[in-house]
């Protein structure tokens, strides 16, 4: 039962992820977008998106909480790469957080940030999921 629960576990973090990347390269148009029909546009786009992100996220910390539950607490204790993992995903949630926050800045037209400082926070989940990837799977202590 594990493995299909890990299996969900991953479809929805690369949901999650999918969000995470493109969002903010949304962002990026937006912030150089200087008309009406174009604000109302990526603001649209943006709000779907930031859902359908949410829903994978909520999907991903699920299936994650059940697989910790699953494996139970002594084999938590002796993986210590697993420590670094979720506080690596609670680095990610603040990140979705930020995600969240720009969307209503972009909303209510109060955004400041320029398209190149979008630009260098989209790289951001990429070293998340490097992280985060090479924890899972090669499991350094």
């Amino acid at each position: 039962m594990l493995l299909w629960v890990k299996a969900f576990h991953v479809i929805a973090m690369v949901t999650w992820f999918a969000g995470l990347f493109y969002l903010p390269r949304l962002f990026v148009y937006h912030a150089d977008t200087h008309d009406e029909a174009g604000h109302t546009r990526f603001c649209v786009m943006e709000r779907r998106l930031g859902i359908l992100m949410s829903i994978g996220a909520a999907a991903t910390i699920g299936f994650g909480v059940w697989l910790l539950v699953g494996y139970g607490s002594a084999w938590m204790a002796n993986n210590g790469w697993m420590h670094v993992k979720l506080l690596l995903v609670l680095g990610l949630i603040g990140y979705h957080g930020w995600c969240q926050v720009q969307v209503k800045k972009f909303r209510e037209q109060r955004n400041k940030g320029s398209a190149g400082y979008f630009r260098l926070m989209n790289e951001v989940p990429t070293v998340f999921l490097v992280l985060i990837v090479i924890l899972a799977i090669v499991k350094p202590f």
